[in-house]
């Protein structure tokens, strides 16, 4: 059974901007590296093949890709559920996919191993952290059609809101913790 990463890294990161960020917020200098090549970094650790959807003209995540050979996906999207649909599509050998945020480093490469083993047993597979639900969120290919037909902003939401999803209770706070304001770098180093 293949399964894969698809980073989301297709986003226009108004909040951040709207906070005083300047640019892409997954371009932004983390602990020495951009938030996105953390996230990347630590997609790859996990040895799972990892595809990312971005934007055009997001040419530092492209470059990050191009480093590792991470294949990529170019969409101006107009939501998370475009993205979604343009990985899983770019993706269709795959049996299983393990939807995750690239403003999201902070998850570990064996959070990302328990979430793929999970899948091999439910169709949908989320991790959670006190009730909270995190990323990465796992589909089987038994959902690829859903996911390909996925458009606007809430993502897979609503397909995850009419299924059975099986929960991963973890004590890791990192799968619930984003970065979305320019504030959250500083607190970070």
């Amino acid at each position: 059974m293949k399964i894969g990463i698809v980073i989301t890294a297709a986003g226009r990161g108004e909040r951040f901007i709207q906070a005083g960020g300047k640019g892409n917020k997954l371009n932004a200098m983390f602990k020495g590296k951009t938030v996105f090549e953390h996230t990347l970094h630590q997609a790859l650790a996990s040895g799972l093949p990892v595809r990312v959807v971005t934007r055009p003209e997001n040419l530092p995540v492209q470059q990050a890709c191009a480093k590792h050979q991470v294949q990529v996906t170019l969409l101006a999207s107009g939501g998370l559920g475009e993205s979604i649909a343009a990985g899983v599509a770019a993706t269709a050998d795959w049996d299983g996919w393990l939807i995750h945020l690239a403003d999201m480093p902070f998850v570990a490469p064996h959070v990302f191993l328990q979430v793929a083993n999970a899948l091999r047993q439910h169709p949908i597979v989320r991790p959670s952290f006190q009730q909270q639900p995190g990323h990465p969120v796992g589909f089987s290919s038994a959902l690829r059609k859903q996911l390909c037909a996925l458009r606007g902003d809430n993502g897979a939401r609503e397909l995850v809101s009419h299924q059975q999803v099986h929960l991963l209770h973890l004590a890791q706070q990192t799968i619930v913790q984003d970065i979305d304001l320019p504030s959250q770098l500083a607190d970070s180093e």
